[in-house]
Order: structure tokens, then C-alpha cells, then sequence
């Protein structure tokens, strides 16, 4: 939820101040019909004290202060540091008559920003006309931004088990996750996790095996014990998510799910993804906040996966995982299919080729001396073509080039994971990333 806040100063253009807020209204009202709006032109200190009561409490995650005429910082500070909230600043063009300068409204935004910035308060900003689809685009990516910043305050994250030795991107610190995004982390035992597996009702697998069986085209050729084996740990893991309202997961795969339940569970986390739940393997909790990012911004289910091969010549990346995307990223023209995991000969995987379409890739990484949080940002086109490997893969083409990536990954020794998503969230995670104080990875 968003507000607009009209600010203005009596010595300017008034009527032209009023008229330009009341376009700039009915252009968010469009787009936010939930739009929380302060009515009137706040012109000093009184009237913004009013507005802060009005906004205090209410369930907001972005300020859009509209600048109709020129006034100094102090009341954008004043609101700023009222309300702890991310600012959109906006200040639209004002026509050169060679006669009074009515509205000075961006020399007012400079004002603000340079206040902001001094206080390392989040904001970012747009100078455009009050019905401009240009206006209307970086409010609705502020907002995006915002939400997202929003919705990790107080998140709870599970993981089940630890990350394997030497998977050291998979770490994470409780305390940096904690400081900086408002997350928590809850542990679990991975073998209390197969004990509660154990007790999950006979029915409740059985309808998830019918649930199953009517998306994969060979369910039936596996092993049904074996199948029956990853579905109850996937039905325990949904009990624990309702019981402790986790918004994630991360679990500790092998190899103990190889040799204490006969199984793999690579389809528990694509289901579980599919739901919009982030659900990881290795233990990657990192990876988990990763998709939590995505889907704050407007993605729907996300993948994690390894990028396994590098092409120059066909300028492509090749991004893969044992077999734990979402259905819903399947390749349209080919019917998905479980699979048995390559190393260990165990079901069950989904397996299919990833879909055509923009792509938007992320990781909050700890990548580097520091061990400070970054994120990496990348964008480009999931290209038509067949299964890569066995599991789930799809051929991705980066827009910054396949060379310049590869280049990227290696040279800041990024993680082995990346978080990707269908659709282009790129201008809104570079916002997530300005107001939540994150140096950015362009990948």
C-alpha cells in the first residue's frame, strides 16, 4: 500500500499546484485503487505533523511525495523520519515562458534528495508530467521495490538439516539476515523431519500421488514406495510451513534422503516452489531470500539452480538443477515426466526443458572478502531448446552477453546457486537494492 503526499508552498502558483496534484491523483488511482491519499497541499509544519498522524499506522510500504511547487527539505525529513519508509519524490516539468517561475518544483526535489542522502534515508525520484506513463512506471517499480523490502520485515525462514561440507555459499548468518532484512531463521532436524515423514496419513500421500500422477507422464513407472517416500516428507514439510507460517525453505537433500528414506526430494521443492513457497536444496537459505526477493517484486514461482555450462559461440549459459523446478516453468510443447536422480538412482525429480521467455535472474550473495550482502541482478531470454541434461535445464542467453557473465561469476567468485523467474523485474530489484543498501552485481 502506498500514500500520496502533496507538498507546496503558498508564495508559488497555487491553482496550477492544485490542478497538477489532482491529475497526479487520478493517474495512481488507475493502478492503486487502495491509493492513500492526503487531500490537501501540505504547506508547513502543521499540516505535514497532521499527515504523519494520519499515515501512522496504516499498513503502508512506499511514500509518494509530490513536490507541486518548490519547498525546502524540511518537511520530506520530517515525514521521512517520521514514518521509516522508502520515498518516491516527484516533481514534473515546468514550461520555459520567459516570465515567473510558477511551481520551481524540481529545484525543490533536489533539496530533498540531497537531505535524504546525507541521512542515508531510502528514496528514488521522477520528474515527468502528472499523467505520464514514465510517472506511472517508476511509482509502480518504487512500489514493487517496497513491497518487497516489506514483505521480509519479520519473514521466518526453515531449514531442515545443514549445508554439506565444502557448499560453503550455502552458509548463512542469522544475525546479518536478521539486522539488515528483519528475517528469521528456524532450524529443524533433518531426522525429525523424516520421523514426522513417517507419521504423515497413508491418504494424505496417496491423494498427493494422484495429485502427481495427473501432471507427469510416468509416474506409474517408478518405484511407489520409493515416490511415496518423497511425497510424505513433502507432506510434513507443508505441515511444518502452516504450523510456523514459514514464507521458505531450505533443506539439507543428500544424502541422507538417499540413504535413511530411499529417496530424493527434489519434487517436494518443486511443488513446494510451484505454491510460492522458495524452496532450495543444500540447505541454501540465502537462496531461499533470493526467491523471496523475486516474488516480492511481482514474480510468481522461482528455481534455484546451478549454472553448469558456458557456450561463446551460441552466446549462451546453460542453467540447471537435479530436478527441482517448478511445473509451471515446463517447456509447453513437452509433457514432464519423473525421473530418477542421476548420481544416486533415486526418484523423485521432475524433469523437463525450461520454457521460452524473459528471465530475471537474483542472489543475495555474501560473495567476496567482506562477507557483506550484495545482490546480483541479471536479465535475458530462456531460449527454445531441448533437455539439456537429465533433470531440469534450460539454454539462457543474457542480455549482457554470455562471455561478460561467465566473466562476472568467476572473477567475483559468485555463488554456485541462482535464483531465476519468468518476466523482467530488473528496474525494480535495482530499486529493492537502492533502498534496502545493497551494492549490486550486474550479471
Amino acid at each position: 500500500m502506498l500514500a500520496f503526499v502533496p507538498l507546496a508552498r503558498t508564495t508559488f502558483d497555487m491553482q496550477l499546484a492544485e490542478s497538477q496534484a489532482a491529475l497526479a491523483r487520478q493517474t495512481l488511482r488507475t493502478t492503486f485503487p487502495d491509493l492513500l491519499e492526503i487531500e490537501a497541499l501540505i504547506t508547513d509544519a502543521d499540516s505535514m505533523a497532521r499527515a504523519i498522524a494520519q499515515l501512522r499506522g496504516a499498513p503502508l510500504s512506499l511514500l509518494v511525495v509530490f513536490q507541486a511547487t518548490f519547498a525546502d527539505s524540511s518537511a520530506v525529513i520530517m515525514l521521512a523520519e517520521a514514518l521509516r519508509l522508502p520515498l518516491v519524490l516527484w516533481a514534473i516539468p515546468e514550461a520555459a515562458t520567459g516570465g515567473r517561475l510558477r511551481l520551481n518544483a524540481l529545484c525543490g526535489i533536489n533539496l530533498a534528495a540531497f537531505a535524504l542522502k546525507r541521512r542515508r534515508l531510502p528514496y528514488t525520484f521522477c520528474y515527468a508530467p502528472p499523467d505520464s506513463a514514465e510517472a506511472l512506471r517508476t511509482v509502480r517499480n518504487a512500489a514493487s521495490a517496497a513491497a518487497a523490502l516489506r514483505a521480509l520485515r519479520g519473514a521466518q525462514i526453515g531449514v531442515v538439516g545443514e549445508h554439506p561440507t565444502g557448499f560453503e555459499p550455502c552458509a548463512y548468518d542469522v544475525d546479518q539476515l536478521s539486522a539488515q532484512f528483519g528475517i528469521g531463521v528456524q532450524p529443524y532436524d533433518l531426522d525429525q523431519a523424516f520421523v514426522a515423514a513417517d507419521g504423515v496419513p497413508a491418504e494424505r500421500v496417496s491423494a498427493r500421488y494422484a495429485e502427481v500422477a495427473a501432471k507427469l507422464s510416468n509416474l506409474a513407472e517408478l518405484n511407489a514406495d520409493q515416490v511415496r517416500g518423497t511425497l510424505s516428507f513433502h507432506e510434513a514439510i507443508r505441515d511444518q510451513i502452516a504450523a510456523d507460517d514459514l514464507r521458505g525453505v531450505a533443506v539439507r537433500c543428500w544424502p541422507e534422503t538417499f540413504l535413511k528414506r530411499d529417496c530424493a526430494i527434489c519434487a517436494s521443492s518443486s511443488l513446494l516452489c510451484d505454491s510460492g513457497i522458495p524452496a532450495t536444496c543444500e540447505a541454501d537459505v540465502n537462496g531461499v531470500v533470493s526467491g523471496l526477493i523475486l516474488q516480492g517484486v511481482g514474480a510468481a514461482a522461482t528455481f534455484g539452480a546451478d549454472m553448469v555450462a558456458a557456450d561463446a559461440e551460441r552466446n549462451t549459459l546453460t542453467f540447471w538443477h537435479c530436478g527441482l523446478a517448478p511445473l509451471s516453468m515446463c517447456d509447453p510443447t513437452f509433457a514432464p515426466r519423473g525421473a530418477l536422480h542421476s548420481n544416486r538412482q533415486r526418484p523423485l525429480l521432475m524433469e523437463f526443458p525450461l520454457k521460452a521467455g524473459r528471465v530475471t535472474i537474483a542472489r543475495l550473495t555474501q560473495a567476496g572478502e567482506s562477507g557483506a550482502y550484495r545482490l546480483v541482478i541479471g536479465t535475458g531470454e530462456m531460449l527454445s531448446a531441448p533437455m539439456q541434461f537429465s533433470g531440469t535445464s534450460g539454454v539462457f542467453q543474457p542480455d549482457s552477453g554470455a562471455a561478460n557473465a561467465l566473466e562476472v561469476i568467476l572473477r567475483e567468485g559468485l555463488d554456485h546457486h541462482f535464483t531465476l523467474a519468468y518476466g523482467d523485474y530488473r528496474e525494480a530489484l535495482l530499486l529493492f537494492a537502492d533502498f534496502a543498501k545493497l551494492p549490486v552485481i550486474a550479471l
